[in-house]
């Protein structure tokens, strides 16, 4: 395969913010990729460089770094063109997949932390339609269920608690995480889905990490006295875990309170997913899996800054799950519900199912089902171990 010309530009991501879009030529065409960015970040992610020129953007052109990928997707996306295989395939292919796996969807329903302007503390609380059929008839559950919540939501705070986060999810403001997982509760059994929706959580607790002791209100003036230790929080989740059908909590403590992660993997029977402790980093996995800390990996292709590095950091020989992500800071690329499926993992987060650069990713999901026909298998109740399938 010949390059043939390969021009990079500034484009707007979701949230308004400058962004690098990479167009490539071949032989064989046009091949255009996006690169997102994230608003809560591993301090160990894969370094995203702005420019800084306060003139433009308010310093927040990017450079760099971010090139990297938005180069590394479009080889990709020319490569599969190249082989005459779909991009789905040829990430497969890379990846030494044989089988293709639709994965759970896990849609964010109600956004807070770092995403929303209200008082959650807690990052996301996110819907996962296990008990369904086919990845279309997963995307149907979520939207219906979404729509209830809408409605649960208004009924309860009125008409402005509907506004939504960075990521499509409602964003009341309320201070209980708790309260969010009742609200999502009631919904789904409103909506007649028990058997069918299942919860998880990405608390991105590095966010409200404070000399050693999480603040669950850190959105307010800080206040040393309510400030409260990992065993503390440990006993919220396992609150959380008893009294709602939560199955998965992303970042339950600081990226590098270890003991923590450790103690609390062993003592749950859930998926305990590392992002902001692994941020899809080779060494921060290797010490993960050393330590026992989790039993899951977030992957994000931006945190480690190419497709090939990306594919090398799953560690699926050591039994874990995978989860493939977004940023909160999206484009209209479709990389990402490629990618899923080639890797087989199970199980993707993209956002709510609302606003365009989320639904993007899950119509794309649809179209590659479509196109499997009888050969689409969908991760369901295995999403966790979809080599079970």
């Amino acid at each position: 395969m010949s390059i043939v010309n390969i021009v990079a530009r500034e484009i707007l991501d979701s949230r308004g913010n400058p962004t690098v879009e990479v167009d490539l030529h071949t032989g064989k065409g046009l091949f255009r990729a996006a690169v997102p960015s994230g608003a809560s970040t591993g301090i160990y992610e894969a370094l995203e460089l702005r420019d800084g020129d306060k003139t433009r953007y308010k310093g927040k052109a990017k450079f760099g770094a971010n090139s990297i990928l938005g180069v590394s997707l479009a080889i990709c996306k020319a490569g599969a063109a190249e082989k005459g295989v779909p991009l789905y395939r040829h990430i497969a292919d890379l990846a030494g997949n044989s089988e293709l796996v639709l994965p759970v969807p896990a849609f964010n329903v109600i956004n807070g932390g770092s995403h929303a302007g209200n008082r959650l503390a807690m990052q996301e609380f996110m819907v996962l339609p296990v008990g369904a059929e086919s990845f279309r008839d997963a995307l149907r559950v979520g939207a219906e269920l979404y729509q209830t919540l809408r409605g649960v939501i208004k009924e309860k705070y009125g008409q402005d608690a509907t506004n939504v986060g960075d990521e499509g999810g409602f964003a009341p403001n309320i201070q209980e995480n708790s309260e969010a997982l009742e609200l999502i509760k009631t919904a789904i059994e409103k909506a007649g889905f028990t058997d069918k929706v299942v919860i998880g959580m990405d608390v991105a607790a590095s966010e409200f990490f404070i000399e050693g002791k999480y603040d669950l209100d850190f959105k307010s003036p800080p206040n040393a006295a309510r400030n409260i230790s990992a065993d503390e929080l440990a006993s919220i989740y396992q609150g959380f875990i008893n009294n709602y059908p939560v199955v998965s909590i992303e970042d339950p403590f600081d990226q590098d309170d270890w003991p923590a992660w450790s103690q609390f993997t062993a003592s749950v029977g859930i998926q305990v997913v590392g992002d902001d402790l692994t941020v899809t980093n080779p060494r921060r996995i290797q010490r993960a899996v050393e330590d026992k800390a989790c039993n899951c990996l977030l992957l994000k292709v931006n945190q480690i800054g190419s497709v090939t590095e990306a594919i090398k950091a799953w560690p699926q020989e050591n039994g874990w799950g995978v989860m493939v992500s977004h940023r909160s800071g999206e484009t209209e690329d479709t990389f990402i519900a490629d990618l899923v499926v080639g890797l087989c993992t199970g199980q993707i987060k993209t956002g709510a199912p609302c606003r365009s650069e989320r639904l993007a990713k899950y119509n794309q999901l649809m179209r590659i089902e479509e196109e499997l026909g009888d050969q689409a298998r969908f991760a369901g109740h295995n999403f966790r171990n979809p080599s079970a399938l």
